[in-house]
Order: C-alpha cells, then structure tokens, then sequence
C-alpha cells in the first residue's frame, strides 16, 4: 500500500516537474520564476484540465516559450496575460474573472447543484404521496395485519 503511493506521488510530481525541458528556461532565476507563475494559471488549451507548465503537449510548450519570450523583452505579468487573454480569449485563464461574457461559467454549477436539489425535493415528495396512498388503500383487516407486522 505505501509503495502504491510513493509511485502515485512520484508519478504526479514526474508528470507537473518535467513539463518544462531545460532548454525553455530563463537563465535569470528571478525571469524563471515569474515566467512559472504565469504559465501555472494558463490554461493548456489542447489538454484544458492542466495548466500549460503541467502540460507535455507541443502547443503548451509554444506558449510557455511564448511567455518567457515577453518577459524577456520587459513585459509585465499583467501585459503578458493581457497578451495572451487578447490572442485566445479568457478561456486560456484556469481562473476566468467574472464578467459578463463567463458568467455561464461560473453560474453553470451553480445551477445544476439548484436543479440536483429541485429533483431531490420533488423525489421525496413523490415518495410520501405514493406510501400515504398505498396507506390508505388499505383495509381495515389489511391495516391491523401491517400494524402487526411492523409493530413486531
């Protein structure tokens, strides 16, 4: 069992740690490390569950050198964002702000834990208006055999 685990640790640690070759870093570890914070909140847009410093596919890779390419020339973060949420969109962010063109986004799940609720309440509801007509279809013979049967 812990063996498992180490391997399953290893293997999510392997798969987020070599996504980035050592051929894309910056040389300057200050540039490396902004260039890291970054591309941990763009969003892979070919695997789009992983950040782009998580993924191993080739377009990732092009934008992971494409922003270490715009901070090389003096670009902010917030310019290097703006670039990219420009070129693809806020579907590149993993964290899209709220606004008005991804509200569905962030009201989607919302809306369907309300429509979860709305199909619990209306199953339960069903179920007591079922057991109370079975109840009342009864005989009264009927009704004192179910009395002692759960009574017993």
């Amino acid at each position: 069992m812990r063996l498992a685990r180490v391997f399953i640790c290893l293997a999510l640690l392997s798969t987020s740690a070599f996504a980035v070759e050592p051929g894309e870093a910056l040389k300057d570890p200050a540039l490396e490390a902004r260039a890291r914070e970054i591309s941990a909140e763009l969003r892979c847009l070919v695997c789009q569950n992983q950040s782009i410093d998580d993924s191993q596919a080739s377009l990732a890779k092009d934008l992971r050198l494409l922003v270490r390419e715009r901070i090389a020339d003096g670009d902010s973060n917030d310019a290097v964002r703006a670039y990219l949420v420009a070129r693809y969109g806020d579907f590149i962010l993993l964290k899209p702000p709220l606004k008005t063109e991804t509200v569905f986004l962030w009201a989607t799940p919302f809306a369907i834990l309300a429509l979860g609720g709305v199909a619990l309440a209306v199953s339960a509801r069903r179920r007591r208006g079922l057991a109370a007509n079975i109840a009342s279809d009864l005989t009264p013979d009927e009704r004192k055999k179910l009395d002692a049967l759960l009574d017993a």
